[in-house]
């Protein structure tokens, strides 16, 4: 029975990691949406088609766009390995005193 609570809280714990991720995921595709469309599409449209020069200047905000997020993804893992790391050492250096 132990078992069983313990598998439906990983379980839901894994729906909330989840359920997070699409809501992160989301909130950046429509920030990248409203920025890069504000950068390179000029606010009276000539053409139903995007010229090359928008073309090119939404890809590469895109690819920045990702390039920054990636970045910021990997330096908060590292911030929160390092701050695991802390909390299991002052926890270690407790259970000895």
């Amino acid at each position: 029975m132990a078992g069983s609570v313990q598998q439906q809280m990983e379980t839901a714990k894994l729906q909330l990691v989840q359920e997070l991720e699409i809501e992160m995921l989301s909130d950046l595709y429509n920030r990248m949406t409203a920025a890069c469309h504000k950068k390179c599409i000029p606010p009276r449209y000539k053409d139903a088609e995007l010229g090359k020069g928008e073309a090119v200047c939404l890809d590469r905000c895109v690819a920045k766009y990702l390039d920054v997020h990636e970045r910021i993804g990997k330096k908060l893992t590292q911030l929160s390995m390092q701050d695991e790391d802390f909390m299991k050492k002052m926890q270690a250096e407790q259970s000895k005193s």
